[in-house]
């Protein structure tokens, strides 16, 4: 844990170490001391650590069957049902993968999780909590026991060890040897080598490093070993701090839902106007349609009107109602006595029909041919002598 900040429980009071453990730990039981923590946390932010007592925790390892592995979480408490004096309903179970069928697994009642939970609510997030005997160094074939005080912390394998009570050590250290066997060699730390080593059974006697210091001198030389068993799993794992952010935030909110409403009911009260706006505008134009056409269909009177006023104006490319009334105009004003009756004009066509009344059938062929002449096709669809004159029927369309 040399970059790691650890925060530890001791004796019910929460003290942290430095990253590497160097110097004794340093109390958080007031709140000076948990603002000055925090300050010097927040100026190099390295990471942070609980240390859950041991005393509290219950270390051990399983072999899993390769099937089990996907139901291990929800099967677990009923695997170690009959090895427990609690009711499983209490208890938290957390779990590390060390192999493909080894598992490490830390348990501790649900309650003692929620008190360390409030314990650490006034400083930094800290989301890795991990056993204190997991803590100390290890390497395979070696133990490690840290004597304080009143306590031990042994740790034995990748996920076993616990802490105990210095009278009680004996006995655990002998459980252990005819649980794990004995170790090839024993680091011990503490302060009085031969009361220390007093303590030990004589198999371990023979193989012990004595090493003067505690706790923060094992955090020193290494720590936790990968993978890390972490406590924090299920609904004790890392979740956004959403209370806590709403509580800072709540006042901008609310000022911000305000006025987004507002802008929300202004921009439909703009949105009613306007439609009004367009609904008398479209009224307006197909009242002005209707006052120039007013028969027919009535789809879409823009596009409608600009047809007709399209057919009417004339093109390049066709002759126009316009147009054919100018060009047909000029023949027929040279012919005296000739008068239109009636023109009709198709302008998907573009053709004009002319009901013209003249003297005789002479001036109607004359207007007839010269009205070809123009450029135009005239073709005589009907002719009828009426009184002293002719009532004829042309047809006139451009040329194609």
């Amino acid at each position: 844990m040399q970059e790691t900040t650890v925060i530890r429980s001791i004796d019910g009071r929460l003290a942290w170490y430095p990253p590497g453990g160097a110097g004794q730990p340093q109390w958080l039981d007031n709140e000076q001391a948990r603002e000055a923590f925090a300050a010097a946390w927040a100026g190099q932010r390295p990471a942070l650590c609980f240390a859950a007592p041991g005393t509290a925790v219950r270390l051990r390892e399983l072999q899993i069957a390769p099937e089990e592995r996907r139901h291990l979480r929800k099967s677990l408490p009923y695997m170690l049902e009959e090895e427990l004096a609690s009711d499983v309903d209490q208890l938290h179970f957390a779990t590390v993968e060390l192999d493909r069928q080894r598992f490490g697994v830390a348990l501790c009642e649900h309650a003692r999780m929620v008190r360390w939970q409030q314990q650490l609510e006034e400083l930094p997030l800290v989301t890795l909590w991990v056993p204190e005997p997991m803590l100390l160094p290890w390497h395979e074939g070696e133990w490690c026991l840290v004597l304080e005080g009143r306590q031990g912390v042994l740790r034995t394998g990748a996920c076993t060890g616990l802490s105990i009570e210095r009278e009680l050590l004996p006995a655990v250290l002998d459980a252990a040897l005819q649980e794990h066997g004995s170790p090839e060699l024993l680091v011990l730390y503490g302060q009085d080598m031969d009361a220390d080593i007093a303590l030990l059974p004589a198999p371990l006697g023979e193989r012990v490093q004595w090493r003067r210091g505690g706790f923060d001198s094992a955090l020193m030389v290494g720590g936790a070993v990968e993978p890390v068993l972490n406590l924090c799993q299920g609904e004790f794992a890392r979740r956004l701090p959403l209370g806590r952010w709403w509580r800072q935030w709540r006042v901008a909110a609310a000022l911000f839902a305000v006025a987004f409403g507002l802008q929300l009911a202004a921009t439909y009260a703009d949105y009613r106007q306007l439609q009004q706006e367009n609904l008398a505008l479209r009224a307006a134009v197909e009242d002005s349609y209707r006052s120039a056409f007013p028969r027919g269909a009535l789809v879409d009177p823009e596009k409608q009107l600009q047809r007709q006023l399209e057919s009417l104006r004339g093109s390049g490319q066709s002759s126009g109602f316009v147009s054919l009334v100018d060009r047909v105009g000029e023949v027929l004003a040279k012919q005296r006595g000739t008068s239109i009756a009636s023109i009709n004009y198709n302008d998907r066509s573009g053709e004009m029909r002319l009901n013209i009344e003249a003297r005789n059938f002479e001036a109607v062929e004359a207007i007839r041919q010269g009205i070809n002449r123009r450029g135009l096709d005239a073709e005589m669809e009907s002719s009828s002598a009426r009184g002293e004159g002719v009532r004829a029927r042309i047809r006139v369309g451009g040329r194609s």
